[in-house]
């Protein structure tokens, strides 16, 4: 199968579908979207909008993205990665700042997908994705102290940002309502233990029943989602922008997070989606589908969308195989918006903390966290705790970029301790499957074997080569370098020149591809002479053998 072709997985699925399996995919898509409509619910109110948001999210972006995804499998819905971001962008900008940062999102998706950028994901290092992931679940988890605590904040409250919300906590935590928090903890007791009795029914459903029962019929005292939010169990309905030069200049970098972060969710959703099902997704089509789903979500009143991995697990667990079971979830949400969305107004506050609790805990991945800390290489741990903190600290963007920058700096760091040139007198056959019996180099000759790609990181050690008086050949010994880069170019350059002012030619021997072809197109080759590139070192000893002896 060719994953890298611009072909929705449901045209190749549907060549062999058959009513057993659509009777599989039916079942899957009811169960994971009774799972999904809490969540939706939850992950909408952390996002900062309406409950009714997060349901039209996953009904309007989940069926366009199954429809046209590279997933077999794949469930797209509102997930918590974009909560923090989405709540942020509708403090600044409101709704329509928001519509049009998700709609910018997924034009950027679908060219991405064009240009065929979905293997680049693997250049995002592992370190940056699981700490700005576990920065994520934290930002999360204190953006629900307040409604888990039942705590109550003066009016004009600035809790935008993360440090905000823990300054507004710890200096009103002594508004704690005592029945909310006892809310609050029976709903996480549940969503801990339930899973123990039974995997077919999710356990925030069981929350959500259990906590609306405990406040109405105990006539609690606690904030349900009715007191604070309008519930409407209207249909998702077209809107239209209008949009200006400079509403799209103070939204760009918004947008740009988002299509980033939709992009490594939704591929590493694919990613574990394939290793349960032994499949290969399409990661172009994947990121088109991606951009199709947040636009249209953003055009009928949703949120941005990405792959659930959670959700697209739950689909796989339940016998979905084909991007059906996704199109009959979001079908199946439609039905529950009109009929049970009014019901969701006597959901406890304090529930839908203790499922984003839950929720966080799921995705901060703290294992592989503290794992990485105690195996990774020091660089390593210092990209992934400085991600980290940035991501709770400040946000998403300035996490992800100066964590992509601190993890090229240490890359090219460590490379750069790596590559070396060591000069050596005799030829040892054993190094060299193509070579000759041991024998002693001629006086006149010296033989430099450089190791590692040469970079602009490293490159300055072509100037540390010296040569004797008497020195009429210098052999640069290079089957150890994989890659030149235009800097180390340079200094082969000035290299040269300094041996045709002492009357040295400079021999070759053993260029790999990458680098031959940048001397090639330099003109190197050309002005050094194609005679001193020798395939291997025993010729080029045998070249510069001959050249001494004219």
């Amino acid at each position: 199968m060719n994953k890298d072709k611009l072909k929705p997985m449901l045209f190749s699925t549907l060549k062999h579908y058959s009513g057993k399996q659509f009777a599989s995919d039916a079942i899957s898509g009811i169960i994971v979207a009774i799972i999904a409509l809490p969540l939706s619910i939850a992950l909408a109110l952390a996002s900062g909008v309406g409950p009714e948001e997060g349901i039209y999210t996953a009904i309007v972006a989940g069926f366009i993205i199954s429809f046209l995804g590279g997933s077999r499998v794949q469930i797209a819905g509102p997930t918590a990665a974009f909560a923090t971001i989405v709540a942020g962008i509708v403090a600044k900008n409101g709704m329509e700042g928001l519509m049009l940062a998700t709609i910018i999102a997924g034009i950027l998706l679908i060219l991405m997908g064009a240009f065929r950028l979905g293997g680049l994901i693997k250049f995002i290092p592992y370190t940056i994705t699981t700490g700005f992931t576990a920065g994520i679940a934290v930002t999360i988890l204190i953006g629900q102290l307040k409604d888990f605590f039942g705590l109550t904040y003066p009016q004009g409250t600035v809790t935008i940002e993360t440090m905000d919300k823990v300054e507004a906590f710890a200096s009103n935590l002594k508004t704690i309502n005592p029945l909310a928090l006892l809310v609050g903890i029976i709903s996480l007791v549940i969503l801990i233990l339930w899973p123990r009795v039974s995997e077919k029914i999710p356990g925030s459903l069981i929350a959500v029943i259990v906590g609306i029962l405990i406040v109405k019929f105990g006539k609690l005292q606690v904030n349900t989602i009715g007191d604070l939010y309008t519930i409407s169990n209207s249909l998702p309905k077209f809107h239209t922008l209008h949009v200006t030069f400079a509403d799209i200049r103070s939204v760009a970098s918004d947008g740009f997070t988002i299509a980033i972060l939709a992009s490594i969710e939704s591929l590493l959703s694919c990613v574990v989606a394939d290793s349960m099902i032994n499949s290969h997704h399409r990661s172009n089509m994947e990121l088109i589908a991606q951009g199709c789903g947040n636009i249209g979500s953003a055009l009928f009143g949703g949120i941005p969308a990405t792959g659930a991995i959670a959700r697209t697990a739950a689909n796989i667990k339940n016998g979905g195989r084909t991007p059906i079971a996704g199109m009959v979830h979001s079908v199946v949400l439609i039905l529950v918006l009109v009929i049970l969305m009014p019901y969701a107004a006597l959901i406890p506050m304090p529930t839908i903390a203790a499922i984003l609790f839950v929720v966080a805990y799921n995705m901060c991945q703290w294992r592989t966290f503290v794992h990485l800390c105690k195996t990774a290489p020091k660089s390593d741990i210092i990209v992934l705790v400085t991600t980290f903190i940035l991501t709770v600290v400040f946000d998403l963007v300035i996490a992800i970029e100066v964590g992509m920058a601190l993890a090229i700096v240490l890359f090219m760091k460590r490379m750069s301790e790596e590559s070396s040139i060591k000069g050596w007198k005799y030829y040892d056959p054993e190094e060299d499957p193509d070579g000759m019996d041991l024998k002693p180099l001629p006086k006149q000759v010296r033989v430099f074997e450089i190791y590692g790609p040469m970079f602009f990181g490293d490159s300055e050690q072509i100037a540390g080569i010296d040569f004797k008086d008497f020195t009429k050949v210098l052999i640069l010994r290079m089957r150890g370098v994989p890659a030149l880069d235009a800097t180390a170019m340079h200094h082969l350059e000035q290299f040269y020149a300094r041996c045709r002012e002492h009357g040295i030619t400079l021999v070759f021997s053993h260029v790999n591809e990458q680098p031959m072809r940048t001397m090639e197109k330099d003109g190197f080759i050309e002005l050094v002479g194609a005679e001193n590139f020798r395939p291997h070192i025993d010729d080029a000893i045998e070249w510069a053998t001959r050249l001494c002896q004219e």
